[in-house]
């Protein structure tokens, strides 16, 4: 089971930067930052864009992937989006990780002045996006990509210089039969929060969403033609509570997971701005002991 890390976009770089080599150099598989305008766990406190601090962190970082969790439609165009990633594959040297997903009802679904859509409007647009950013970072230096959906397009968009990884990896976020299809048919990976719906997040009712969801998710493979082992399966941990303070506590908690198929687990950063809190040295514990993995 390999550990990767939420860092959220709300320090000052010079913070920020310790933060990102800190997660580097402990032996995190991963380390993602949240793509939003303004995030419902802080909605009035400081944050930064997601591109920019993943460029940046590229930067200051040599090994660890680095990626979206997720970028969505309700204010990215898959033609802007794709052009950022290609960018970000090539400053990182190859180590882009781009989770993408169909977008909630919270603040950015409306702040371009539009209604927020409903769910299933939601699906269908996460749809054509996926449909319209998949052949730019697909193609070569000499690609140039045309199509149209019903919300949107892109004529002659350029993939130059083509990404380093090829094909660039997708994670894709998936909580419903018809969102866990998309992730199947375009992602390499797909990543959960269990229970999609407002209530209390407790350990045990995210379990038994990710049990109904992993049985989903082999409906889904089955249906594509695809091999369930194929389809990375990550676990954003997001519980009301309780705070993870032992190394022994995170394997009690993951060890159901690891029965259900998921290669990692993604913790949030335990010393910075933001909800959550840790013990700096609790979590290399746990990102040393699950570095070889």
């Amino acid at each position: 089971m390999h550990v990767g890390l939420v860092i959220l976009p709300t320090d000052r770089w010079p913070e920020a930067r310790r933060q990102w080599e800190w997660a580097d150099r402990s032996g995190f598989i991963t380390a993602w930052t949240y793509d939003h305008i303004r995030w419902g766990g802080m909605p009035d406190g400081p944050w930064h864009a997601a591109v920019p601090v993943l460029a940046a962190a590229a930067g200051v970082t040599q090994r660890i992937k680095l990626g979206t969790l997720v970028a969505t439609p309700n204010f990215r165009h898959p033609v802007a989006l794709a052009r950022e990633a290609i960018t970000l594959d090539d400053l990182s040297g190859g180590r882009l990780e781009l989770g993408l997903g169909p977008g909630s009802e919270g603040f950015d679904a409306a702040v371009l002045g539009q209604e927020p859509w409903p769910p299933a409007e939601r699906l269908a647009r996460f749809e054509e996006f996926l449909e319209v950013l998949r052949p730019i970072l697909d193609g070569d230096a000499s690609w140039r990509t045309t199509v149209r959906t019903a919300h949107y397009a892109a004529v002659e968009a350029p993939s130059t210089p083509g990404t380093l990884q090829r094909p660039l990896p997708l994670t894709v976020a998936a909580g419903g039969p018809k969102g866990l299809g998309l992730a199947v048919t375009h992602g390499r990976h797909w990543v959960t929060i269990g229970p999609t719906g407002r209530g209390t997040r407790t350990p045990q009712a995210i379990l038994e969403a990710v049990r109904r969801q992993r049985g989903e998710l082999d409906a889904a493979c089955a249906a594509a033609g695809r091999a369930v082992s194929s389809v990375g399966k990550v676990l954003l941990w997001t519980p009301t509570e309780p705070v993870i303070d032992s190394v022994e506590q995170f394997d009690e908690l993951a060890a159901p997971y690891m029965e259900l198929g998921f290669d990692q687990i993604v913790l949030h950063h335990p010393a910075q701005t933001g909800p959550y809190t840790g013990d700096l040295t609790t979590f290399e514990e746990i990102a040393a002991r699950h570095a070889k993995d």
